[in-house]
């Protein structure tokens, strides 16, 4: 989401905006750079310019500042960039809603982790503010050219496409932030790629399947990256990878760089599209889902932190992180649409998390119902009370109850509501009354204890002894 997505998308975007993943892991001690070292960077980088502009087809507009900085530089980019930061309430409001999901520990230090990542990961950067790019005193000469043609192929971008405003444009939704900061790191990735390959007469749109893997490193070896919770390393790296792999597809299906523009002019709505590039190329988007009605029903004492997207990336961490990465990708992919909301009643106090789900079809949303029941079970082990139907599910937690109900092709998930505040919501967008612990489906019934439910209130037909209860919540 961290943008979420940032929610991510919005959070990352400040940190993430141009920064290249190329880490040196051998650091040697930082030197000075000498006139020398810098007559020598600013040539490379006019000749490294000049032949990203003729790989990408877009001309030099106007001169680029360029510059040779150290670690601690660096890091006080990172620093006055988060401090110069006006949206402190919606980087607030993110953490609460990647606490709220459980892809964080709630106080999780965010702000200083990411400062931390970044400081490690940052070898060379082009920054859209200042239009300017630089790269790190302690990167080996060998990679220069490489580091220099990812991000110089932003700074074309920036003269020709103005890519602030391009990101700003979606700023509200975190899910379409993240889909364009794909397009911005996947192609610069790519571009890349490209410039590796240029003079063997062949091109990334001749390589079967793009792994930018293979060029961006282990991850593993990043002591801060493989430190970092889940959320955070998939949200670093899908703009990199998921974006190489998408805009690869985008170039086949076209006539390569020289209509690389078009995105730019229609770029993806959703991470969905990123995931899925054909979807992107048949002109398939998200279903609008609103979640009015439901808001309109949260008692006076709640505020309204953020209002956004999870979007399918985001889904997918969120499955993976509790399920696997199997079913993961068995449930994530048939997302439709969604919206979300995060309260709070006071500053760091309990949280309503609201999420309104649209699914490909009625069957997706029962396989959903099943698979999200689990990670909602996982989330808290403090659970009570818990009862399971074929399509609604809840359970109490000293911060509140848990609910979930599936209705059609769609599903209404609260967590820290009550019993009173769910009945109200479901009312509100016309669904039938929730089911209740005393009435039970048609003809006899009997309680059944499955391996997770420690207080399970599961209800099945008399004799039909041949689900378990994961199939009875998908059914």
């Amino acid at each position: 989401m961290t943008r979420i997505q940032q929610s991510l998308g919005v959070l990352f975007c400040l940190l993430l905006a141009g920064a290249s993943l190329w880490a040196q892991q051998q650091q040697a001690p930082a030197t000075p750079p000498s006139s020398s070292d810098n007559a020598e960077f600013l040539q490379t980088a006019d000749a490294v310019l000049a032949d990203m502009s003729k790989l990408l087809s877009l001309p030099v507009l106007e001169p680029l500042k360029k510059s040779i900085r150290s670690r601690e530089q660096i890091r006080e980019y990172l620093i006055k960039n988060m401090n110069e930061d006006k949206d402190q309430a919606k980087r607030y409001a993110d953490q609460r809603a990647l606490e709220a999901f459980g892809a964080i520990p709630k106080g999780y230090p965010l702000d200083q982790k990411l400062l931390a990542l970044l400081t490690e990961q940052i070898a060379g950067l082009y920054d859209p503010k200042s239009r300017e790019f630089f790269i790190a005193d302690w990167t080996n000469p060998a990679d220069q050219q490489v580091i220099m043609a990812h991000e110089l192929t932003h700074a074309l971008q920036d003269q020709h496409f103005h890519i602030q405003k391009w990101e700003d444009d979606v700023k509200s939704n975190d899910d379409a932030t993240l889909a364009r900061e794909a397009v911005l790191e996947g192609s610069a990735t790519v571009a890349m790629i490209d410039y590796l390959l240029r003079g063997t007469g062949t091109s990334s749109r001749e390589i079967p399947e793009l792994d930018p893997s293979l060029l961006l490193g282990d991850v593993s070896d990043s002591p801060e990256l493989a430190s970092a919770p889940l959320v955070i390393r998939d949200e670093m790296l899908f703009p990199y990878f998921s974006g190489a792999t998408f805009i690869q597809r985008i170039l086949k299906a076209g006539n390569g760089w020289p209509d690389f523009h078009k995105l730019f002019e229609n770029p993806p709505v959703s991470t969905q599209q990123i995931m899925h590039p054909d979807l992107y190329l048949n002109g398939v988007v998200p279903q609008a889902v609103t979640l009015a009605p439901v808001l309109k029903t949260v008692p006076h004492g709640w505020k309204k932190l953020d209002e956004n997207i999870v979007g399918e990336f985001f889904l997918h961490v969120i499955l993976k992180q509790f399920l696997g990465e199997k079913r993961a990708d068995d449930l994530a992919p048939s997302w439709a649409g969604d919206r979300y909301a995060i309260y709070e009643q006071q500053h760091g106090g309990p949280t309503l998390l609201l999420v309104r789900l649209r699914l490909a079809s009625d069957g997706d949303a029962a396989r959903f119902f099943g698979g999200y029941s689990e990670v909602l079970e996982l989330k808290d082990e403090t659970r009570t009370d818990l009862l399971r139907r074929p399509n609604y599910f809840s359970f109490s937690t000293p911060a509140g109850g848990v609910f979930l109900r599936c209705v059609d092709s769609e599903c209404l998930i609260a967590e820290g509501a009550t019993p009173e505040m769910f009945a109200a919501m479901v009312h509100s967008i016309g669904w039938s009354a929730n089911p209740s612990g005393s009435d039970a489906p048609s003809g006899k019934a009997v309680v059944v204890r499955g391996p997770s439910d420690p207080h399970p209130n599961v209800w099945i037909p008399a004799g039909d002894t041949t689900h378990s209860v994961t199939a009875l919540a998908v059914r």
